[in-house]
């Protein structure tokens, strides 16, 4: 299986399962009913969790704002990436996997369009 087939199957499978669980999470309990920031000992945990999600959002993000030259673009990112984590980030590889030729490395997918 080359590389490409590869990262496809990878983020494909990311998005499905991040739509799931998102999903079943949320017809169990709506957003707005969740304690896990005011529940002791759990408040730590989500804390912890959640700053390693975004910390782990930011970093993919420098990428996304590396390749991505229009400003609205990356502000469209930015926002995506903040409110649905790694749908977006997924939604994002996939698309820039679909941008490549199939003569192209897939190398290429880390590198802006100008640079390749």
């Amino acid at each position: 299986m080359n590389a490409r087939t590869t990262l496809r199957l990878l983020f494909g499978a990311i998005l499905v399962v991040m739509l799931a669980v998102t999903t079943r999470a949320s017809l169990m309990q709506p957003v707005w009913e969740w304690q896990g920031l005011v529940t002791e000992p759990e408040r730590w945990w989500t804390i912890a969790t959640l700053a390693d999600a975004y910390c782990g959002f930011l970093t993919f993000y420098a990428w996304v704002f590396y390749k991505e030259t229009r400003p609205a673009a990356r502000f469209g990112w930015l926002l995506a990436i903040l409110l649905l984590g790694n749908i977006a980030m997924a939604v994002y590889v996939l698309q820039q996997l679909t941008r490549l030729r199939d003569d192209e490395p897939v190398e290429n997918l880390l590198l802006r369009a100008e640079n390749r």
